[in-house]
């Protein structure tokens, strides 16, 4: 479980292809603060850290994970948006997380706000996920507020603080995100759906 609080910007400094699956190498500060079967949260996808070799750790992202969000785009230098997973007993700054990506959304604009930034995305609604006025979403592992929810789009405002240290200051208009749709409304969705 996450807040989708971001701790850190890691810098992908290798992709390298294991049959169907990807491993990610990362550097990172908390690298020294990890440890082999530790889940993290990379751009809103939990992945197991298989590897540490000094400042840098190793994830791997199977071929589901591949097709259903962004990391089958990154490229080497790309920034990631990190959270290791909260402990019992920590405050819940954001909302609760699984570091289960729902699916990928585009940005379609991105409008500067005398400080601030909104951020547009649309996505699939087929796949029956949703979206409500002033609840929660994740986009690319970032705890967010919806503003401007509607049926297949939303927009999320942001703050200095986040544009500076998320990598939502590298997103441009067709960006690829991933998204994790609150919990507690994916659930009532099943239930008033079924």
């Amino acid at each position: 479980m996450f807040t989708g609080i971001i701790e850190e910007l890691g810098t992908v400094v290798s992709l390298v292809s294991n049959q169907e699956n990807l491993d990610l190498t990362i550097r990172a500060k908390m690298t020294s603060e990890l440890k082999i079967d530790q889940s993290i949260s990379h751009n809103g996808v939990c992945l197991t850290v298989v590897a540490i070799n000094q400042d840098c750790y190793t994830v791997t992202a199977i071929k589901e994970t591949l097709e259903k969000t962004n990391l089958n785009s990154l490229k080497v230098g790309n920034l990631v948006n990190l959270e290791r997973g909260m402990k019992l007993g920590d405050r819940l700054d954001g909302h609760i997380v699984q570091g289960h990506v729902d699916q990928t959304a585009i940005c379609t604009a991105i409008k500067e706000a005398d400080g601030s930034w909104y951020f547009t995305f649309t996505y699939d609604s087929t796949l029956q996920n949703i979206t409500i006025e002033k609840g929660s979403v994740t986009v690319n592992g970032v705890s967010l507020t919806v503003v401007n929810s509607l049926e297949n789009s939303f927009s999320v405002a942001i703050i200095p603080y986040t544009y500076a240290h998320t990598n939502f200051n590298s997103f441009a208009v067709d960006t690829i995100v991933n998204l994790e749709f609150d919990v507690i409304g994916k659930y009532v969705q099943r239930i008033t759906t079924s």
